[in-house]
């Protein structure tokens, strides 16, 4: 069974944040805050709960296939410990309206330069 087909084929396009462990700690920490209020709405509450997912993913994708992200850190110059967070169009949206995710993190996502 497959799920319906999206809309907008890109809104289910997972695109990759290299982030650093400091950078996943700190969006992990404002993603849990906003889930911790009862204002949040249930939708985005939907979307919060799998860029949390995402997080723990991202590091259990390094350790069973640690080859394909050591690239880009070797063709980069990242540190090892920067790991690629996927996320979708309405996950990124709903981390960047987080008003508890510090300015350097919310840039990072919005630009996709890099790590913070």
């Amino acid at each position: 069974m497959r799920p319906p087909p999206a809309k907008d084929p890109a809104a289910q396009t997972l695109v990759p944040h290299w982030l650093d462990p400091d950078a996943r700690r700190v969006l992990a920490d404002a993603v849990q805050a906003a889930l911790a209020d009862p204002q949040v709405h249930p939708v985005s509450a939907i979307h919060l709960q799998d860029v949390l997912t995402e997080l723990h993913v991202a590091a259990a994708r390094e350790a069973v296939w640690p080859s394909s992200a050591a690239r880009v850190r070797l063709a980069t110059g990242w540190d090892a410990d920067v790991l690629p967070v996927r996320l979708s169009r309405a996950e990124l949206a709903s981390v960047l309206e987080l008003e508890e995710l510090p300015d350097a993190v919310r840039e990072v996502l919005r630009t996709r330069v890099g790590r913070p």
